[in-house]
């Protein structure tokens, strides 16, 4: 039965990967203009010889979503993976709350990634934990905020003009690609101008 639970969370026809690529682009877009090296789906330096805790994503080839130089500190690599849930999902239910869901998923990737991204990589490891409704967990607010912050100091803006333009940024390209899974892809794609050429206070002064 087609209802809209099954419709969000069913991966065939690829509008669940749809769903995660999309802000996968949106989020190397954001840093794009602040950072260097930024990488789609960096592949991951092999583990041969370094002993990892259990949990930990050991296969070769393995890689991230994005990957991006002085995202936290300068010259050092920060290697980020995203996940959307949808809440309703039955492997959500014993989770109770959407703040333990979001807490759930952000320790999966990290017991996936963390040890194997700071052991060989010498990285640091953020997981980005979306839910299809549009919110957020604490690691991606607080990643975000940073993007903010350094679009805010690079473009001369407002800190509450370029966070407002970010969480709506995101939000809207989850709401599309939420509703493309409902009702099928439609129309051509709108070409987006580069955030760096924007004025990213929405409401005109005076």
């Amino acid at each position: 039965m087609n209802t809209i639970n099954h419709s969000l969370i069913c991966k065939k026809g690829g509008y669940v990967s749809f769903r995660h690529n999309s802000l996968c682009k949106v989020t190397a877009e954001l840093l794009t203009p602040l950072c260097k090296d930024v990488t789609l789906e960096p592949v991951l330096l092999p583990t041969a010889g370094v002993r990892l805790p259990p949990g930990s994503n050991t296969a070769d080839n393995a890689r991230c979503d994005v990957s991006a130089v002085s995202v936290w500190n300068p010259l050092e690599r920060a290697f980020l993976d995203i996940r959307v849930f949808h809440a309703p999902a039955p492997s959500n239910r014993s989770h109770k709350t959407t703040t333990r869901m979001y807490r759930h998923h952000e320790a999966l990737k990290k017991t996936a990634y963390n040890a194997r991204v700071m052991e060989v990589e010498k990285g640091v490891f953020t997981p980005l934990v979306f839910s299809t409704t549009g919110g957020m967990g604490t690691e991606a607010e607080r990643f975000y905020k940073r993007i903010a912050e350094k679009t805010a100091w690079r473009t001369g803006q407002k800190y509450h003009e370029t966070i407002g333009y970010i969480r709506k940024r995101l939000r809207f390209d989850l709401l599309k690609t939420t509703i493309i899974a409902l009702r099928g892809y439609r129309g051509k794609p709108s070409n987006q101008p580069e955030i760096a050429a924007m004025d990213l206070n929405l409401i005109p002064e005076g």
